[in-house]
């Protein structure tokens, strides 16, 4: 990464207030850089606290139970975690859009996907009425979806997994942002439209000239998409390095488990036991 990173991440801790017991601490002095048009990965086991980080970076943390508690967040030299929640909502979907897991529980399954796309562009760009409705149009074309004049008309539940899948990546980058934050997007996927999401993210990227933070646990992801990578575990960071470097020369433990744990295309179930 060459100049100034365009995301710093110093010490985030994060906590969660549970009754009757002490604040858990799901995350505990992460920190990172992104560089501009760089893709960072974030890998971990489940509870790892890998979600964490990337709400925590959004200020989305549940109301009231979780609570950034230390640290700092810089997005072009700002530190989120000292803006108004008024001035969160201004960066959240312009400068920074976000893809989550599942889009059957983001998508709102009683607007349709044009009304949720025109919602951020009335929100952000003051676009309205057909000008809104072009843009969405052709924001559903960008993504691959087909007869986008159509659809855009659809409800979620009237689309595929895939292709909802597209249309949150068209409402992610709706505003075209400079940083995307991608939390595990294919993994509800089959395996075939996990591929053309992928191609899809790496060809916007190329496009658009973002930075992607990719959230996930497939190692295969990580080396198609990542060019660097952050480890976690128990809610810190273990190891951060190149993407070839963790794969070649794993300097934790913990991360060269990871890597021991992927299935080996040839391997017989004689040359030993799969870790986990």
């Amino acid at each position: 990464m060459t100049g100034e990173p365009l995301l710093q991440v110093e010490a985030l801790q994060t906590s969660f207030l549970v009754p009757g017991r002490p604040p858990l601490v799901a995350v505990d002095g992460v920190g990172f850089e992104v560089g501009r048009g760089e893709t960072l990965a974030i890998v971990g086991e489940s509870g790892s606290g890998k979600s964490v980080t990337a709400l925590s970076i959004m200020r989305l943390l549940p109301p009231r139970v979780g609570h950034i508690t230390g640290g700092a967040v810089r997005l072009g030299g700002r530190d989120l975690t000292t803006l108004s929640e008024a001035d969160m909502r201004r960066i959240r979907g312009k400068e920074i859009g976000m893809i989550f897991q599942e889009p059957m529980t983001s998508l709102n399954p009683v607007h349709t996907i044009g009304a949720q796309i025109m919602e951020v562009l009335t929100e952000h760009e003051a676009l309205q009425g057909p000008e809104a409705r072009s843009r969405a149009i052709q924001l559903l074309e960008t993504v691959g979806i087909s007869e986008p004049a159509t659809r855009v008309d659809s409800y979620p539940h009237e689309m595929s997994g895939g292709m909802r899948q597209r249309a949150m990546i068209a409402m992610a980058l709706a505003c075209n942002p400079s940083l995307l934050i991608a939390d595990e997007p294919t993994t509800a996927l089959d395996v075939t439209i996990q591929a053309q999401i992928l191609d899809l993210m790496l060809d916007l990227q190329e496009r658009m000239g973002m930075a992607i933070i990719f959230i996930t646990h497939d190692l295969g992801v990580v080396a198609q998409m990542a060019s660097r990578v952050v480890v976690m575990y128990s809610g810190q960071v273990v190891e951060s390095a190149p993407v070839e470097e963790v794969f070649n020369r794993p300097r934790m433990p913990y991360t060269a488990g990871l890597i021991a744990s992927i299935p080996r295309l040839g391997a017989s179930v004689g040359q030993g036991r799969l870790r986990t």
